[in-house]
């Protein structure tokens, strides 16, 4: 039997006297274990007789060696006793320890106590969602914009929305400067992919016509020697093309390959589905998280430091992985952005306390609410990771534990619980 005691918020101590058969074989395998390794002259290593032995060793050596032999059992027993869960490695100590009696001390670390505030009746709510006619053929617009082929003018000037191909070269103070010369460069007019007013003073050339436009860079350009700094672009435009958009007609459509649209009026009522459900969606993140701020802001809890270091290794763990799918290391992007990893993992800090703290006042609700989660909705939830990853449900297993999930399921009602749905 363990004895459990609370030291302070955030850690208990677990007191576990071993069993004395159990301390007494615990102290003859770490003799037999040591005298493996004791020399003795005129003997083989560990090969002397046990009470020679046994004059080169030190009781103390015997028994911290049999303290390692016991004290792990002793703390998942005693920890599986009382139902604790740890959130980082005990640190073990004695209360008594002699040949006759062995009492271990774990200090262990643990969730800190949470006080709830009020979490219900916090003004949940979600707007009208209304999708108007000139959203719909905004979208429109844009499917056909997409869908454009490009056509060279053969008279007129540059206008907004043109496509030039042009020669370039930028000099500062009559000099040439790095990155500021091209040839042959595609540019659509009115794209904002230049410097701030270089492609408005392109509209109204013709075609072969040469001209020298100035314009100054931003204060946050990336080129420190360019920062703020006037320059003057010579100019050469080649060619100018104009986008002849497409009839929205059943070919168009066909080419879209949107699941049972067919028709012009099937199509509008897709563009109508999508943009409302994602306006449903952004309305409700926004007032679950405005809602899930109210219920965090009233509860009090200190949250541990070592848990805020797991969260930021997590994020970090994560951000890395976004990174390898666009083709960099995290070592590149720090590079890039001359940080630290320190000094990156100091910027997580304050999003991983504040996501730490909400998933501790959200396990609070569930427990007060007495949130229980069965067999079956743990399955469902294995269902939908499985068709939202393209995976089989057994694959999903291997990565997520059913207590895992389990505990995100019961979170998720939680949430339910502070929305009031």
């Amino acid at each position: 039997m363990a004895e459990i005691n609370k030291i302070e918020d955030g850690k208990i101590e677990l007191k576990v006297q071993i069993e004395d058969e159990a301390w007494k074989q615990a102290q003859d395998k770490a003799f037999n274990k040591i005298a493996q390794k004791v020399e003795i002259k005129g003997f083989r290593k560990g090969q002397a007789p046990k009470n020679m032995i046994r004059q080169h060793v030190s009781e103390q050596q015997i028994l911290m060696e049999a303290v390692e032999l016991v004290a792990q059992d002793a703390l998942v027993n005693a920890v599986k006793e009382h139902d604790v869960e740890l959130i980082d490695r005990p640190e073990l100590g004695f209360d008594t320890i002699d040949e006759n009696t062995c009492i271990l001390k774990f200090t262990c670390p643990v969730k800190p106590d949470v006080t709830l505030g009020q979490y219900k009746d916090l003004g949940y709510h979600i707007d009208e969602i209304v999708i108007s006619d000139d959203e719909i053929e905004e979208e429109l617009k844009m499917l056909q914009d997409q869908k454009a082929d490009l056509e060279i003018k053969e008279d007129g000037v540059v206008e907004n929305g043109d496509t030039v191909v042009i020669d370039f070269e930028g000099f500062k103070d009559g000099i040439p400067f790095d990155g500021g010369k091209a040839e042959n460069y595609d540019l659509v007019i009115g794209s904002g992919a230049f410097i701030p007013g270089f492609e408005d003073q392109l509209i109204g050339m013709k075609s072969e016509e040469e001209k020298e436009i100035n314009v100054t860079f931003p204060e946050n350009y990336h080129a420190e020697d360019l920062k703020g700094q006037a320059v003057t672009f010579k100019v050469k435009v080649h060619e100018i093309k104009f986008k002849v958009l497409p009839e929205i007609d059943e070919e168009f459509i066909a080419d879209l390959k949107l699941k049972d649209v067919k028709t012009l009026d099937e199509l509008k009522e897709y563009i109508r589905k999508a943009h409302y459900d994602h306006k449903e969606n952004e309305l409700v993140n926004k007032a679950t998280e405005e809602v899930l701020n109210k219920v965090s802001d009233n509860a009090t809890v200190k949250v541990p430091e070592v848990m805020i270091n797991q969260e930021v290794d997590d994020m970090v763990r994560n951000y890395e992985q976004r990174l390898m799918g666009q083709g960099l290391t995290l070592d590149q992007y720090l590079k890039f952005a001359k940080q630290t990893r320190d000094e990156f993992k100091e910027t997580l800090k304050a999003d991983a306390e504040k996501k730490v703290k909400l998933t501790l006042v959200l396990e609070e609700i569930a427990k007060v609410e007495k949130v229980e989660v069965s067999d079956e909705e743990v399955e469902e939830e294995y269902k939908k990771m499985a068709e939202l990853y393209g995976m089989t449900v057994e694959e999903i297993k291997k990565y997520i534990t059913a207590e895992q999930t389990r505990h995100d399921v019961s979170l998720r009602k939680a949430l339910d619980i502070i929305k009031g749905i």
